[in-house]
Parts: structure tokens; C-alpha cells; sequence
């Protein structure tokens, strides 16, 4: 078995979406669970590998996001012995999601709401724990899993050092890797930007600290795993920059209009930068990149609307 098995677990119906990723060791690890919908995936990526759903000892959750963690709840249910680490701002929302659901409900509409993530199941919290910045966990011999706390695309956002590997897990703070075979093997990686607490500076400074770690291999929460560590880095730098340049611009431009509008404007001047910028060999790409730069969109328009520059 691999050190680090990737599970696609095909969030939004996507192959190479959203992965969940098994660590094996004396205390067998998971890291991300996406929603409800993935979760009969994870479980099939687990029975296929010949892992005992009895063996899992941790799941670790990078942020509380519905595309990370909403399935974790639903999860349990079939990993017995498993015990949840979350980043402690979101550990009251995971032993008790109803304001995750409502606010959910509120964005996507029930109909929605109910094909991409029912059910949001509460965590209990006898199998809940919150984990501090710089603390460690140890699953297996010569294996600590070291967390750090990396705002910038959430205030709840934890990511995981992997001592046997030197591999970080960075969920959504160093952005979206997109399925190489869209782009002729090279790497494209955007940030993202979603509502409601993306911060540019703070997403900048804990790249910096990430980096200063020095790992081998980078893991995304979306999707895969990237072995230049310095090319992320400039990635999310680069497309940063270009993302408040091009938002700022148009906001100023337009913000006495609906946030819908500003939001279109801002995800159509996106998708065009990332289109021409960006070498494109399969279109197939585009159902990847419609559905996160509207989401990042949303994330720009709410940071403007509160007057953070």
C-alpha cells in the first residue's frame, strides 16, 4: 500500500473534484470527507484498497466548507472507532450543523440544498476534537501529523504536516489544483476566494509560513497532489494578485449594482483571464472552472462589499 492513497470521491458528480486522502499507519488516517453525496464513494475507495472501516482511528477535516466536511457526520456512522479533528472554530458547528444547513439552505434553495449535500449529520462530541495550532498527533512509527492554523480562504481552516512524507495537506488555503489531463500535464492552480471569510493578506501569509516548512509535496483538497512546491507558491501569488486586480476594477466600477450582477461581472472577467492565460487542451475543464470562479466571485464581492481594502 502507498503512504498516501488518493480516494476520488466525486464531489458534484466530477471525477478528480474532490479527494480524500488514507494515511496508513498504527492509527489509520483520513483527511477530508466532502458531503453526504461522496460519501458512498470514500467507502467504496476504502473496500476496494482492502481497508477495514474498523481500522480508521482519525478522520481530520481541513475546514468545515459543505465540499470538505459536510459528510463527515454521515460518515461515522460507518467508521465505529473514528475520532474527528477540526480547527476549534469549527467544532461547535460540526457537533451541531444547523447553522451550516440554514445557511446552506439559504444560498443554494431546499431543492438544491438537498441533491448536494442531505444530510448534514451532527458529529457526537464524545468523538470531536479540536486541534491547536502546532499540536501533533501520532499515527504510526516515525508518523506525526503536525497542525497548523492557515486562515485566508476561512477563518477554521487547519492545514497538516506529514512527518513520514514532508507532504502538507492544504485543503483550499494554497487553492484548486485542476485535473492535469484538461491541460497537457502542466499544473494550473487558482486560488480560491469563496464567502464569506477569504482574506487576501491572510491567505498570503499563511502561504509563507506553509512554504517556510519546507515540504516535498503539496496535497489539495481539490484535487491531487503537486511535487513543485515553489511553482504553487508562484501560482497562488500570481493568480491572487490578478484575481483582486481584476475584481477591484470592476467592483469600483459597478458597486452600486445587485451583488448577482457584480458577481456575473466578476466570474465572466475571471473565466476569460484563466482562458486566455492559461494553456487549455481539453474544454472539459470548464465545468470545473464555471462552478469555482462563480464561487470565488461571491467570496471577492462579499470581501469589497466590507470595505476590508
Amino acid at each position: 500500500m502507498q503512504q498516501i492513497e488518493i480516494i476520488d470521491i466525486f464531489d458534484l458528480n466530477l471525477p478528480e473534484r474532490t479527494a480524500s486522502y488514507y494515511l496508513p499507519g498504527e492509527a489509520p488516517t483520513l483527511i477530508e470527507t466532502s458531503a453526504a453525496p461522496s460519501i458512498p464513494f470514500l467507502l467504496q475507495g476504502l473496500k476496494r484498497r482492502g481497508i477495514d472501516y474498523l481500522s480508521i482511528q482519525y478522520v481530520i477535516v481541513t475546514h468545515i466548507h459543505l465540499d470538505h466536511a459536510g459528510g463527515v457526520g454521515l460518515l461515522l456512522e460507518s467508521l465505529p472507532n473514528a475520532t474527528v479533528l477540526v480547527h476549534p472554530r469549527g467544532y461547535r458547528h460540526l457537533a451541531d450543523p444547523t447553522k451550516l444547513i440554514e445557511s446552506a439552505r439559504t444560498v443554494y434553495g431546499n431543492e438544491q440544498f438537498d441533491t448536494l449535500f442531505d444530510p448534514i449529520k451532527p458529529v457526537p462530541i464524545e468523538r470531536l476534537r479540536s486541534v491547536l495550532d502546532g499540536e501533533s498527533v501520532t499515527i504510526g512509527q516515525g508518523r506525526v501529523l503536525t497542525f497548523y492554523d492557515t486562515p485566508g480562504h476561512s477563518k477554521h481552516h487547519i492545514a497538516i504536516h506529514d512527518s513520514l512524507t514532508n507532504s502538507l495537506f492544504t485543503g483550499d488555503t494554497l487553492g484548486t489544483m485542476y485535473p492535469t489531463r484538461f491541460t497537457g500535464g502542466s499544473e494550473l492552480i487558482l486560488p480560491s476566494t469563496s464567502p464569506t471569510q477569504f482574506d487576501p493578506n491572510d491567505m498570503m501569509t499563511s502561504m509563507k509560513r506553509l512554504r517556510d516548512l519546507g515540504p516535498e509535496k503539496i496535497y489539495f483538497g481539490h484535487y491531487g497532489y503537486s511535487e513543485e512546491p515553489s511553482h504553487v507558491y508562484h501560482s497562488l501569488s500570481e493568480w491572487l494578485n490578478r484575481f483582486m486586480r481584476i475584481s477591484e476594477r470592476i467592483y469600483d466600477k459597478y458597486k452600486d449594482e445587485t451583488d448577482e450582477v457584480l458577481v456575473d461581472r466578476i466570474a465572466k472577467a475571471l473565466f476569460n483571464k484563466v482562458e486566455t492565460e492559461s494553456y487549455i487542451l481539453d474544454p472539459g475543464i470548464f465545468d470545473y472552472l464555471t462552478h469555482d470562479l462563480e464561487v470565488s466571485s461571491q467570496g471577492l464581492v462579499h470581501y469589497f462589499r466590507k470595505g476590508k481594502r
